[in-house]
């Protein structure tokens, strides 16, 4: 469905993302961990066509995004849904204006039946009607983040996009979270990328694991890629930064902040 190859990003003399090479098969959900900074996010943009590579491509479906037309790429990212980091709601308009607002912007429904599809969307995602007329202000985060969810899903979309579900919630509304982006393969089954640094997402919603790790901290010969393979195989990962950032473990860390205060 998606793939990358020979992937940089660079912003002015600032390296991001360094000759990533890698596939999502179509039905897959693949989690994408890492420390903040190494580009998790600049991946999801470049996926979606937000961003244009440095070098390299991004195929999606078949057809390299760089080769597409500006005009036409509006009609490719109706294919895709985004879950944003903080949802990223319109703060002037109602639920039910949010969950419609890519119904209104790519079909022609009418009143009722933009209604009955956000009724339907809310509901897969445990809201009641009676939240339609509220601002986002008036919810919860959890609430929010459902939300968007439930926009996100409104145009069956073929591929999803989640920037960090779970950022911010308490352990059991993260817990909820996670359920539901596992009941969305029932409702609208679809290919699915999930940027997270929580590990009990990762473990609980993906079929596969990737982990970037920052280029400050790497070699300008060391893959940026360091682990790609079963979430049931992360924890006995050969690659000691894998497991460190696996456990929590800060102890290298601590090491290199102490070398570089010693340093100065």
């Amino acid at each position: 469905m998606v793939e990358l190859v020979g992937l940089h990003i660079d912003f002015d003399q600032h390296q991001v993302l360094r000759d990533i090479n890698l596939t999502v098969a179509r039905g897959e959900t693949l989690a994408v961990i890492g420390e903040s900074g190494c580009g998790k996010t600049v991946l999801l943009k470049t996926i979606i066509g937000l961003l244009r590579p440095t070098r390299g491509k991004v195929v999606f479906d078949g057809r390299n995004l760089s080769d597409i037309a500006e005009a036409e790429l509006p009609r490719q990212r109706a294919r895709f849904g985004f879950v944003f980091q903080q949802a990223a709601l319109f703060d002037s308009m109602t639920v039910a204006q949010n969950v419609a607002f890519p119904l209104r912007e790519h079909t022609r429904k009418g009143p009722e039946e933009l209604r009955q599809v956000v009724v339907d969307r809310l509901a897969e995602v445990g809201l009641p009607e009676s939240i339609l007329s509220k601002k986002p202000a008036e919810l919860s985060g959890g609430m929010r983040k459902r939300v968007g969810l439930a926009r996100a899903m409104v145009l069956n979309p073929e591929i999803i996009l989640y920037d960090e579900p779970t950022t911010g919630l308490d352990p059991i509304m993260s817990d909820v979270i996670n359920e539901l982006i596992l009941n969305m393969r029932t409702y609208h089954p679809a290919t699915a990328v999930v940027v997270t640094h929580d590990m009990r997402t990762a473990r609980r919603v993906a079929d596969r694991i990737v982990m970037l790790y920052p280029l400050t901290r790497l070699a300008g010969d060391q893959p940026q890629v360091i682990y790609d393979g079963p979430p049931d195989a992360i924890d006995c990962a050969a690659d000691p930064r894998v497991t460190q950032f696996v456990r929590g473990e800060a102890g290298e860390r601590l090491m290199e902040m102490r070398a570089l205060n010693g340093a100065k």
